[in-house]
């Protein structure tokens, strides 16, 4: 289909203009957000990056490609996060920019790579370096003080089963990698015949990749099933709101009784007082759990003292048996920048007083825990790995979790502040990708939805309580044992990323000195060698 000329014409002048260039850049970039939850368009994830990749490719030097790069990067972090918008108000717009500097550098490498003509060899390289430098930047940015993993390209594909087995193999970092790889491969369509047919046959390469990974990798073995209720009491306000969620989560909690149950699970900040210092609340959560038959996984959030002797406010996973607490308590590690701690707080402790930002810094926790439920006749019986909130973005946290033991990983969050946002469908999604990894299954209970929960092979297990509920779920989840070569193998994908770039990278410098040599200082090509011939003038 030919556009037609005046079309064509003020095309042409949006891309040659700053302003509309800069327009269609946060476009492009916001673009691949509508593959994640809620749209939940998750097939877009496939040809989500080709305008921005086509857009980088037009743009005539390396320093607007780099701010092609820059401006898509910050499009692509503020659609992912815009739910923050309330509480952080201009601050998150401030946070998108210097985030999106991270494309700045994957910017000039698109450009050096499919800028002007491109040979099947620039093509190969781009279906295998371009989404290596995607990785680095997921990397960078899943560094907890630069806010964490959320918003990782391949999450979005968390309800496609080849998807998840990809998962397994290399984690949700193989899975991004193939997705841009998808991308660059349709971009090169666009370009000339002999990059489609580099990109023809890389589409091909992948989607045999992907079959292949789904029908032979290593998969767990189900054995057994535990039966596990979350307990989700709604949202709270006022004054004594904290007091009423609590009435609420008991009484939805003592109507479970007789259901043959292993664990209760209560969200995130579940219990607003200390329990060592309240016996009084910590009798009655003994009591639930005797009528009940189970143990209860609370959450406190307050001002406590851990082990060492610390005091602050810590947000703590806390196992409470028939007999009261049973001594068995994580407190979280990974805090939720702004809204938990303020990075560099002597510097932009200003954030405060514009939005919801921390008055006053968490306390983290020093190491990961393990926690036994009871077992027949005294015994330990299931392990199970308590994750807090934010913490389910990371994939490291659960892959330990499974290397120390743990059959079941239990999510405890509370994404109230977001309740009528993308927010909470994009948390419980999290919990797909962490059962994919791991091979362990997984249940998501939070205060007000959603609540969930995934076998072993990240699918989902029963129905989710929405955001619009308040009520208690119990879910048969299967157990499972065996290895994901995630588990084993860790963040290989990522090593391989980062050799990737480091071979271009020497490449590129290789062939520019070789190129310099063959030129000389004085643009004659041959350059010292064309002076040492026969005849040559060698002096003024």
């Amino acid at each position: 289909m030919r556009i037609p000329a005046g079309r064509s014409e003020r095309w042409e002048r949006m891309l040659r203009s700053g302003p509309g260039r800069g327009c269609l850049a946060l476009l492009a970039g916001a673009l691949p957000a509508l593959a994640f939850p809620a749209p939940s368009l998750w097939w877009l994830a496939g040809v989500g990056l080709v305008p921005w990749l086509l857009l980088i490719r037009s743009a005539g030097t390396g320093r607007r490609a780099a701010l092609d790069g820059w401006l898509g990067g910050t499009g692509y972090m503020l659609a992912v996060h815009h739910w923050l918008m309330p509480s952080l108000h201009v601050f998150i717009v401030i946070l998108a920019a210097l985030l999106g500097l991270l494309w700045a550098p994957w910017g000039l490498l698109v450009f050096r790579i499919l800028g002007g003509p491109v040979s099947g060899r620039a093509a190969v390289t781009a279906v295998v370096v371009v989404p290596s430098g995607w990785l680095m930047i997921e990397l960078a940015r899943s560094w907890e003080a630069l806010g964490g993993p959320w918003g990782l390209l391949g999450a979005s594909q968390w309800q496609v089963a080849p998807a998840l087995r990809v998962a397994s193999v290399g984690g949700v970092w193989l899975v991004s990698f193939v997705v841009v790889a998808v991308n660059t491969a349709v971009a090169l369509l666009f370009v000339n015949a002999a990059a489609r047919v580099v990109a023809s046959v890389g589409i091909v390469v992948c989607a045999l990749a992907v079959g292949a990974m789904a029908r032979w990798a290593p998969q767990p073995e189900e054995s057994g099933v535990a039966r596990i209720a979350v307990v989700q009491p709604g949202v709270f306000t006022g004054a004594h709101g904290a007091e009423r969620r609590l009435a609420r989560g008991e009484q939805l909690t003592g109507s479970l009784a007789g259901r043959d149950l292993d664990l209760v699970v209560w969200g995130e900040s579940s219990v607003g007082v200390d329990l060592a210092r309240h016996p009084d609340v910590t009798a009655r959560i003994a009591a639930l759990s005797r009528r009940v038959g189970a143990d209860v996984l609370v959450n406190v959030d307050t001002r406590q003292t851990d082990a060492s002797g610390r005091t602050g406010i810590f947000k703590s996973a806390v196992l409470v048996g028939p007999d009261g607490m049973t001594g068995e308590r994580y407190d979280k590690m990974r805090l939720v920048p702004f809204g938990e701690y303020v990075p560099a707080r002597s510097v932009l402790g200003w954030a405060t007083s514009m939005g919801r930002a921390a008055s006053e810094d968490r306390l983290r926790g020093t190491r990961q825990v393990t926690m036994s439920l009871p077992g027949a006749d005294g015994g330990k019986g299931l392990r199970i790995g308590p994750l807090i909130c934010f913490e389910t973005a990371f994939p490291d946290m659960s892959r330990q979790l499974t290397r120390d033991g743990a059959q079941l990983l239990v999510a405890q969050s509370s994404t109230s502040t977001f309740q009528h946002s993308w927010a909470p469908l994009q948390h419980a999604s999290l919990g797909a990708l962490r059962a994919a990894e791991t091979g362990r299954p997984m249940v998501h209970a939070t205060l007000t939805g959603v609540s969930t929960a995934y076998g072993p092979l990240g699918t989902r297990v029963g129905a989710p309580l929405g955001t619009d509920t308040s009520g208690a779920a119990v879910y048969d989840v299967p157990l499972a044992t065996g290895t994901t070569l995630y588990v084993r193998l860790g963040d290989w994908p990522l090593q391989g990323a980062a050799a990737v770039l480091a071979l271009f990278c020497a490449f590129e410098a290789v062939r520019s000195v070789t190129r310099r040599n063959r030129v000389g200082p004085a643009g004659v090509r041959g350059g010292a060698a064309a002076a040492t011939k026969p005849g040559a003038r060698s002096g003024p």
